[in-house]
């Protein structure tokens, strides 16, 4: 098992694209500070939002938020978050709203003073989509599969669509109906969506090294997964680097929030089960080289927006 691609952050939003984190730099953790669970918001965990959009306002602004709001102390005035918001092309008055709603929705907490800290009840969510990033990992042959067998109710309807939608989202392919199999070095993800959504009473899990379909392997493969459709968001991924940005920080935040979505949905198959001129390689030289070229510099415009001084 290889761990030899880098991938995107998650985003959300389902509004729609209006414009258009962070390769080699772990963030730091997010203080619990009393003021933050002052505000009285829920604690429950805060999920992905998987309908998001690249490119729209809220899928940006969650990149930015999940990219720097760690290094910055889990805190940021409001002013800075705007003028940030106005480095990407976002209005200031669109920006305000878009912000009032990922605090509806639990992403941020109103903080001392005019601002807005990093609610902990997203770290879970944050972590998942940092190991995405910095470790997402490639299968070999032989390296195990875990198959997930889901009983959900007719009376949960709501948590089995809820279910399917997010085992999509982290890259598993359908073998039948309430079946699912992803690469076993998966299984953390899945516990934790299990346990997110409360369903984990309805699923049992499994883990094979040898699945046998009754045809071959790469066969079974093209049809548990579609990668037609793959293959079209790797196309997109690597038509969105032709537009050139003259802001650095800009073009880090839309380079991020293009690809966010790909090492999710992308699970990373074995490469002799995927077809030889499959984009995956190519679009992860791409984003390694670009991402590595800008993340630097777009910190420091961050740093520097926001008067932060490295502790």
């Amino acid at each position: 098992m290889t761990r030899d691609r880098v991938g995107p952050l998650h985003t959300s939003g389902a509004d729609t694209p209006d414009v258009g984190p962070d390769a080699g730099i772990r963030p730091t953790s997010v203080p619990t500070a009393p003021e933050v669970w002052a505000s009285g918001e829920a604690a429950g965990p805060v999920l992905d939002d998987i309908d998001a959009r690249p490119g729209s306002t809220t899928s940006l602004l969650r990149t930015l938020i999940a990219l720097y709001l760690r290094r910055l102390g889990g805190e940021i005035s409001s002013a800075d978050l705007v003028q940030l918001a106005g480095d990407l092309d976002i209005a200031p008055a669109r920006a305000r709203t878009t912000i009032a709603r990922l605090k509806q929705k639990g992403l941020l907490l109103a903080a001392s003073g005019r601002g807005y800290a990093l609610n902990p009840a997203a770290m879970g969510m944050l972590e998942r989509g940092d190991r995405r990033i910095f470790e997402v990992r490639t299968m070999t042959a032989g390296d195990p599969w875990m198959l997930i067998s889901a009983t959900v109710p007719e009376s949960r309807r709501d948590l089995r669509h809820q279910l399917r939608k997010r085992l999509l989202f982290l890259g598993a392919g359908s073998v039948a109906s309430a079946l699912w199999i992803l690469p076993a070095h998966l299984d953390g993800e899945v516990a934790e969506l299990l346990d997110e959504i409360g369903a984990r009473e309805f699923v049992t899990l499994f883990e094979t090294s040898d699945p046998r379909p009754a045809r071959p392997l790469r066969d079974a493969v093209a049809s548990w997964w579609d990668l037609s459709a793959l293959r079209a968001e790797h196309t997109r991924f690597q038509e969105s680097l032709r537009t050139p940005r003259a802001n650095p920080f800009a073009a880090y935040v839309l380079l991020i929030d293009s690809w966010r979505t790909l090492p999710y949905i992308d699970p990373g198959l074995p490469p002799e089960l995927l077809p030889a001129d499959w984009p995956g390689a190519a679009s992860f030289a791409a984003f390694e080289m670009r991402s590595t070229e800008l993340a630097d510099t777009a910190w420091e415009h961050v740093r520097r927006v926001c008067g932060h001084t490295p502790g």
